[in-house]
């Protein structure tokens, strides 16, 4: 049995392997900047999302 490696396996594989450390957290902010929180509304269109999906689903 051959085994045969594509250059697109490869382009994933190196991919996977090296932007995890290109890509890193950027530095945070000064202490001068008021964080907002997100979770109150995203939470809610998530949810609104989820409902429509079901609805679409259901009506097919």
């Amino acid at each position: 049995m051959k085994f045969r490696i594509s250059t697109m396996q490869i382009v994933i594989l190196l991919a996977v392997m090296f932007l995890p450390a290109i890509l890193h957290a950027q530095p945070g902010f000064g202490d001068d900047v008021d964080d907002v929180p997100l979770d109150g509304g995203l939470s809610l269109l998530v949810a609104a999302g989820v409902g429509y999906a079901a609805k679409k689903l259901r009506k097919k």
